[in-house]
């Protein structure tokens, strides 16, 4: 199978951009399945998963399309999700951060959510009505998770000492990942043009609200992670893969 790094197409890098994000979001929210503070949130988190992996694969079939007219490759949502090494994968770091405590867990996807959000939005006028298809659809999905999610940082930043106190060492700990989602790299640039100006705006307002509220202040960082983008990752992604690809990598075009 080629690499992602030999492909030129930048809508093919930009569809693997957001395919990749959604599903090791999905993979790790997914941990928490069986494991949630209480049942209904459990089931909610769950649900939230499944989402972001479905959005995965509207993204991974709509790349294979466009490789297989390209290149003549014939790949699958499977063989670009289980068969791609850490290198070729185009996610930004947050998301294969690991899970920590539940309301690391929250923020992480608060983050996400917002940014996902304020990119879907912009998509959904894009000239390609395929992407404009999988955008809007996924934005129905995505404004759930915003909400859900902010609910759960203001509870907790707006809690007890000790839930405040914990909502602020998360942000310490995952703010300095948080200016990759902005810092735009050519294939983006290339499909969303000007508008990954609006959605800056509108993804530093739409996440700045709800820290407000939440009484929770975005710390000064002197330097910003990143590198997902380009296929550099931290080493947690080695972990997720080799956990989520196992199956496939054990068993070859394995079928039910």
């Amino acid at each position: 199978m080629m690499t992602t790094q030999e492909i030129e197409n930048p809508l093919i890098k930009f569809l693997l951009h957001l395919g990749d994000n959604a599903l090791i979001m999905g993979h790790r929210n997914s941990e928490w399945c069986g494991h949630g503070p209480i049942l209904e949130q459990d089931i909610a988190l769950t649900n939230i998963a499944l989402d972001q992996i479905g959005q995965a694969r509207n993204f991974y079939q709509y790349a294979a399309k466009l490789i297989l007219e390209s290149s003549g490759e014939q790949l699958t949502e499977d063989s670009l999700a289980y068969l791609r090494d850490s290198w070729d994968f185009k996610n930004c770091l947050l998301v294969e951060l690991p899970n920590g405590h539940w309301g690391r867990t929250v923020l992480k996807q608060l983050i996400v959510s917002a940014y996902q959000f304020c990119v879907y939005q912009e998509l959904e006028k894009n000239a390609d009505k395929q992407l404009a298809a999988i955008a809007s659809k996924s934005l129905k999905e995505i404004t759930y998770h915003f909400r859900w999610s902010s609910e759960w940082v203001i509870r907790l930043g707006d809690g007890t000492s000790e839930s405040t106190q914990k909502m602020k060492d998360a942000l310490d700990a995952i703010w300095p990942y948080t200016n990759e989602w902005t810092n735009f790299s050519d294939y983006e640039l290339n499909i969303l043009g000007d508008s990954h100006l609006t959605i800056r705006e509108n993804f530093e307002e739409k996440l700045g609200a709800v820290l407000s509220e939440a009484g929770l202040t975005a710390p000064t960082i002197a330097f910003s992670q990143d590198g997902g983008k380009k296929g550099n990752h931290t080493e947690h992604l080695g972990y997720i893969l080799a956990e989520m690809q196992f199956l496939q990598r054990a068993y070859p075009n394995a079928a039910w």
